[in-house]
């Protein structure tokens, strides 16, 4: 596996990925609107931020709400999600998604719970 982006949290991804461009030097690789999200990926050299502003009520607005603008998951790149799916579950790690699901810029994804990873929201994706 191999780190693919960080999902930020925010009110206004708009007005971060200017601060990101100014701070990191990196530029917008991809927009799109998804689901009830605006979503903005900022290419760096070895992966991306993905800033998720909500667009109506949903999870990110509910995270928002409850925990304020910040880091909302890790994602990992996979080559093969199912199997990727089949060792976290062997290892007991409670999944979100026991199957892949459509995410941002067309790919597969699938969420690992926090509570079996240390607190920390996993993402997998597959390109």
């Amino acid at each position: 596996m191999r780190f693919d982006h960080a999902g930020v949290a925010t009110e206004n991804a708009e007005s971060l990925a200017f601060r990101y461009e100014d701070i990191f030097g990196c530029d917008i690789a991809h927009e799109e609107r998804f689901g009830d999200l605006r979503v903005i990926f900022l290419e760096l050299e070895n992966g991306y931020f993905e800033l998720l502003e909500p667009q109506e009520e949903g999870t990110i607005s509910k995270y928002l709400e409850n925990n304020g603008p910040g880091l909302h998951h890790i994602a990992l790149e996979t080559d093969d999600i199912d199997a990727a799916l089949e060792r976290a579950e062997s290892a007991g790690v409670e999944l979100i998604d026991e199957e892949p699901r459509p995410g941002a810029w067309g790919h597969d994804v699938a969420f690992l719970h926090p509570k079996s990873t240390g607190g920390v929201l996993i993402e997998f994706v597959e390109h």
